[in-house]
């Protein structure tokens, strides 16, 4: 080989040593580069890392916040819906009871105090009355005269009750007294005798069951044919006015043999209806018969007649209680009498007086209300409220019954 073409391969091996180097030296510097990538790539991953424990405990440092809220809503929850329909319930029990007010203080007004038949009655209007929550209280003159209520009106308008129930004496003498206490805005309701000047009237029974079932009795016990008298209260009694001339009329039409022979007035006093009594059986020694629509009277009348020849002779019905009755019913002085429960009349005429005082009604035709232990009652078109038909009380049943 010759000195040059040894020096010409000397210089091909040594570019291509020189080629190879520079090759060698780019590797190693992608691979330096791809080093610093990685590093600069796993330095994010890092930071992502933290920020993602960052965010780990952030969570857990706000799940007490969730479970602060949770007990919120808990909260909430009672205090808008339950709580809410919880007060609405009581109110709507006191809707379904009647819608009394509490608390009202009602006054009554018999016709005169100390008479056994408004002692049962007005006991009757205590007790409805008592079961309302109200106050109660009975006032009265101690005689039947016409005037007589008129100043316990005043009085109890002064003082500024809530309602009045009276029986009146006389339907004209106590309306300018009464019209002054519903101005007041007291209210009035009238039982067993009405005025028209009211609110409202607690009629006892229909003034023709009353009139026709005394008629009947007293018929039945002289065999439909003799002279009779009627023993009344006061002239100005409104009740008994009213079926006394109802009484007029049945006799007319039903019985024409029986002749009532004159109208006596014992002016709801015991001692004037005995004497008025002994003064009938005097005037009309053909007397076959009594009717007394008072239990004052008719009690006098059997007292009068038990200790005296006309006992069994005479026929004596009317009006009275069972208690004052029975001892002539026992003895045969009486065979029948009738009344409703005086007792369940006052207790009906406290109910009224507090549904009208309460705005339950305002006494219109067709307004009902819930009398207690009662049921429910409905006012006719007169402005009145019927208690019942009258009950005949004679020896068979006189002793069920305790008032």
């Amino acid at each position: 080989m010759t000195m040059r073409s040894t020096r010409h391969r000397s210089a091909l091996l040594l570019v291509l040593l020189l080629a190879l180097a520079l090759v060698a030296s780019a590797c190693s510097g992608t691979t330096r580069e791809d080093d610093e990538a990685a590093t600069d790539e796993e330095a994010p991953a890092d930071t992502a890392d933290a920020t993602e424990a960052d965010t780990a405990d952030a969570t857990e440092d706000e799940e007490p916040a969730e479970d602060t809220e949770e007990p919120a809503e808990d909260t909430e929850e009672p205090a808008d819906e339950e709580p809410a329909e919880d007060t609405e319930e009581p109110a709507d029990d006191g809707a379904a009871a009647g819608e009394y007010a509490e608390g009202l203080a009602i006054s009554f007004l018999p016709k005169q105090i100390n008479n056994p038949y408004f002692t049962v009655a007005d006991g009757g209007g205590q007790e409805a009355v008592e079961e309302l929550g109200g106050t109660y209280e009975e006032v009265g003159p101690s005689e039947a005269t016409a005037s007589s209520q008129v100043s316990f009106l005043n009085t109890l308008t002064q003082q500024g009750v809530d309602a009045i129930a009276m029986s009146a004496n006389d339907p004209n003498a106590v309306c300018p007294a009464v019209e002054e206490a519903r101005a007041a805005g007291i209210a009035v309701v009238t039982y067993d005798s009405d005025t028209e000047c009211r609110d409202l009237f607690i009629n006892q029974a229909s003034a023709d069951g009353i009139a026709t079932t005394q008629v009947d009795i007293i018929a039945e016990q002289i065999g439909g044919a003799g002279e009779i008298a009627i023993l009344s209260a006061t002239p100005n009694a409104t009740n008994q006015n009213a079926w006394i001339e109802l009484m007029e009329e049945y006799l007319a039409s039903d019985y024409p043999d029986i002749e009532l022979v004159t109208i006596a007035y014992g002016n709801d006093d015991d001692q004037d209806s005995f004497t008025e009594t002994q003064a009938l059986l005097q005037s009309y020694p053909d007397l076959a018969g009594i009717i007394s629509p008072t239990t004052v009277g008719i009690s006098a009348a059997a007292r009068y007649l038990s200790g005296s020849e006309f006992k069994g002779e005479v026929a004596l019905t009317g009006l009275g209680t069972p208690n004052q009755m029975r001892e002539f019913v026992e003895d045969g002085t009486v065979g029948a009498f009738a009344l409703w429960n005086p007792a369940d009349l006052g207790y009906l005429a406290g109910y009224a007086a507090a549904a009208l005082a309460s705005d339950v009604i305002t006494g219109e035709a067709g307004d009902t209300f819930t009398a207690g232990r009662l049921g429910e009652y409905t006012v006719e078109e007169d402005g009145s409220v019927l208690l019942g038909p009258p009950t005949v009380f004679d020896a068979d049943n006189i002793g069920d019954f305790d008032f």
